[in-house]
């Protein structure tokens, strides 16, 4: 079964930075699409950004330019570096396994870790 453990999350002020990991076990790693989600107090949990087996990415307009996604298919990781971090990007992040519908939605697989705190705060 797939598991993932994320870290990196922690106290940031505005304008500042984190870089959160994710590794993931228990799949075939680099054939596997991947994700990024967040989920602030009260709220869903919402898509931050994604990127295909093959490396393509795509974010969500609210972090579009801030945030990158990379993977490291040695290490089985996937990162997302945050840069510019903002009171209303805090919230718990989670990474996932997932994959897209023919309409182009992402869709995660189901499995998730027990996502980083990243709160953003002067």
């Amino acid at each position: 079964q797939v598991q993932l453990v994320e870290s990196g999350g922690g106290l940031v002020q505005p304008g500042g930075s984190l870089r959160l990991s994710c590794t993931v076990s228990g799949i075939a790693f680099s054939i596997n699409n991947l994700g990024w989600h967040r989920q602030a107090p009260g709220k869903q949990r919402d898509l931050v950004a994604t990127i295909s087996s093959g490396g393509r990415v795509n974010y969500a307009d609210s972090v579009r330019g801030r945030f990158f996604i990379s993977r490291d298919n040695a290490k089985n990781t996937v990162y997302l570096q945050m840069n510019n971090l903002q009171p209303e990007d805090t919230a718990v992040y989670y990474c996932t396994v997932g994959g897209w519908t023919n309409g182009g939605d992402w869709t995660p697989s189901g499995s998730w870790g027990q996502g980083t705190q990243v709160t953003v705060s002067s």
